[in-house]
């Protein structure tokens, strides 16, 4: 069978790479329309224009803090067609990206990705994670390309909260076990096609480069302070991570990040990351992985301080009866069929169990 690797066009990563925007935006277009995330914007925006204006570009900047729904979207698309946009930028967090991407797909317009956080691997992919108006995710779209740039300037990055990155360190962790067992199970990547088994080979780069880098970026997260180990993270998180699972696909740990999501109290307690970082330990379990790949896993938790018990999530009940509830949603995800062999909800429900009780 045909298969298909995807990835952005160029990722741009370092101290004040911000400042290289106006470059490369202007290889697209000279009408750049910036969505820019407005609790960030007061902290970046003159910089955001000195880069375009050494251009001769003058941004239209639109300060965004709302849900990603359609009609965000077409709102914003509208906004960008009026006033004759050929560049979409996306700078911020998750949902600003997201609707940026929205924008960018519905215009036809290329676009780039500035992460001021590095929560999840989104940046570099093409999807578009959708909400209704009462917060709950009613779809996922696709762009038809990944960003034509990403731009990630780790000076801001190690000023947002320690806690962002964290998550992004949850989020990439799936990467080796969900590459794997794409490569093991019969689902296709997004692209249509069976996964590539580069996209396995970075799954594991991205495990091992956050076990060896995790603890010192997490020491100094948040601080301001750009690290060896902090560049290290950032880029197993954004792009390692990203191409990994673009170009396999999602299995168990995500299928239980996406039923904690529909949970409310556990959605409001805690992240998306966090969710799918419990999500691997289910997968290790449920896959039998080895015992001393178990007790790593475990240890590198309790050292960067990554919740591991469902109460830490939020989940209001953690009874038996809830944990086979939650374990037999997960069952009816289409991620599940990523994996080496078919597990049932009681599988899951027993190791949701053997990660509570892990010591």
């Amino acid at each position: 069978m045909t298969r298909i690797f995807r990835a952005p066009a160029f990722y741009i990563q370092g101290p004040y790479a911000l400042s290289q925007l106006g470059e490369k935006a202007a290889t697209l277009g000279r009408s750049v329309v910036a969505i820019c995330d407005s609790a960030v914007l007061p902290h970046i925006g003159a910089d955001l224009t000195a880069s375009l204006n050494r251009q001769d570009i003058s941004p239209t900047v639109i300060p965004f803090d709302a849900d990603v729904t359609y009609r965000e979207m077409d709102r914003l698309a509208e906004l960008v067609r009026a006033g004759g946009g050929e560049v979409v930028v996306g700078i911020g967090g998750g949902r600003t990206l997201d609707v940026a991407k929205g924008v960018a797909r519905r215009t036809g317009l290329p676009f780039i990705s500035v992460p001021t956080a590095a929560s999840t691997d989104a940046p570099s992919t093409r999807g578009i994670v959708i909400y209704d108006d009462q917060h709950t995710m009613i779809a996922v779209e696709q762009m038809d390309q990944n960003p034509a740039f990403v731009i990630v300037d780790t000076a801001i990055i190690a000023k947002a909260p320690a806690r962002l990155l964290l998550s992004g360190i949850g989020d990439a962790l799936t990467a080796k076990f969900e590459t794997e067992g794409a490569w093991k199970g019969t689902g296709l990547s997004k692209q249509g096609t069976r996964p590539l088994k580069v996209g396995v080979m970075l799954g594991d780069i991205c495990y091992r480069m956050l076990l060896e880098h995790g603890p010192g970026a997490m020491r100094v997260a948040g601080t301001g302070e750009v690290t060896a180990d902090l560049e290290a993270v950032v880029e197993a998180i954004l792009w390692v991570s990203a191409v990994a699972f673009e170009n396999t696909g999602l299995s168990i740990a995500h299928a239980v990040a996406t039923e904690f999501g529909a949970i409310e109290p556990v959605r409001k307690h805690s992240l998306h990351g966090e969710h799918a970082a419990y999500g691997t330990l289910v997968q290790a379990i449920a896959e039998d992985r080895p015992e001393d790949e178990i007790q790593t896993l475990f240890g590198f938790y309790d050292e960067v301080g990554m919740p591991r018990r469902l109460s830490a999530l939020g989940m209001p009940d953690i009874g038996d009866g809830a944990i086979e509830s939650l374990a037999a949603r997960c069952a009816k995800s289409p991620f599940m069929v990523n994996q080496e062999r078919m597990l049932d909800a009681n599988d899951l429900a027993a190791a949701f169990r053997a990660v509570e009780n892990y010591p």
